[in-house]
């Protein structure tokens, strides 16, 4: 925790007076280019990943970055989602899983579970993704098994995301855009789910004209 308190003391001192403007400018409303949902592990670091400024991203985090589909019980992603879509009117919906995911791993084998009930029952919500690997990846490895787990998780939460009331009214205006990531933590790497080609690709290659229209002063939205 001393660790903690230089930190804030630190920010205090030399990263806030830098950017006071900013912070005064947040201290009256939040208008973020995104919702951000991505796993609760330490390791994700969003801002640094996605080299944002605060006020840019709503995050929501869980274990396994997980979206589950629209239903009677309100939960904290579920009434965070509605927030984000119809109050804050994000144009931009992004659901990101990681290397390395303890809760991937757990998904894949439940029966290691028993102890953890909660979330036990919280990682039924990637049964599907699971089935899909244990069919059409069985003669896989472990490594690239896991691989395809969590690429296939990303898009089954996509499409839990769309069965939320708030998003499907901003589908059907045209307004919003869901992204599906997966991050590499051990190398930096970010791939992205390219519906046209039904696979995950690097983000320089998936967002290559979007990019270059911000490198020219164009609108990349």
């Amino acid at each position: 925790m001393p660790h903690f308190a230089a930190g804030v003391v630190r920010f205090q001192n030399e990263v806030y007076p830098a950017k006071k403007e900013l912070f005064e400018k947040l201290a009256t409303g939040q208008s973020p280019e995104a919702l951000f949902i991505t796993c609760s592990d330490s390791r994700i670091e969003t801002a640094m990943i996605t080299q944002t400024e605060p006020g840019e991203l709503f995050i929501v985090r869980n274990a396994g970055n997980i979206v589950p589909p629209h239903m009677i019980q309100t939960g904290g992603t579920t009434a965070s989602i509605e927030f984000a879509a119809a109050a804050l009117k994000v144009p931009h919906i992004v659901i990101c899983g990681h290397t390395e995911c303890g809760a991937m791993k757990g998904a894949m084998n439940p029966e290691g579970l028993d102890a953890l009930p909660h979330i036990k029952d919280w990682l039924g919500f990637s049964k599907a993704a699971v089935d899909i690997v244990n069919e059409m990846g069985r003669d896989l490895d472990d490594k690239a098994k896991m691989k395809m787990l969590l690429e296939q998780n990303v898009i089954l939460q996509l499409q839990h995301l769309k069965t939320h009331p708030a998003v499907a009214v901003r589908l059907a205006k045209g307004d919003v855009k869901l992204h599906g990531w997966v991050y590499d933590i051990k190398t930096g790497g970010v791939n992205a789910y390219d519906e046209q080609q039904e696979k995950f690709v690097p983000v320089d290659v998936r967002y290559a004209a979007e990019m270059a229209k911000l490198a020219t002063g164009g609108c990349a939205a």
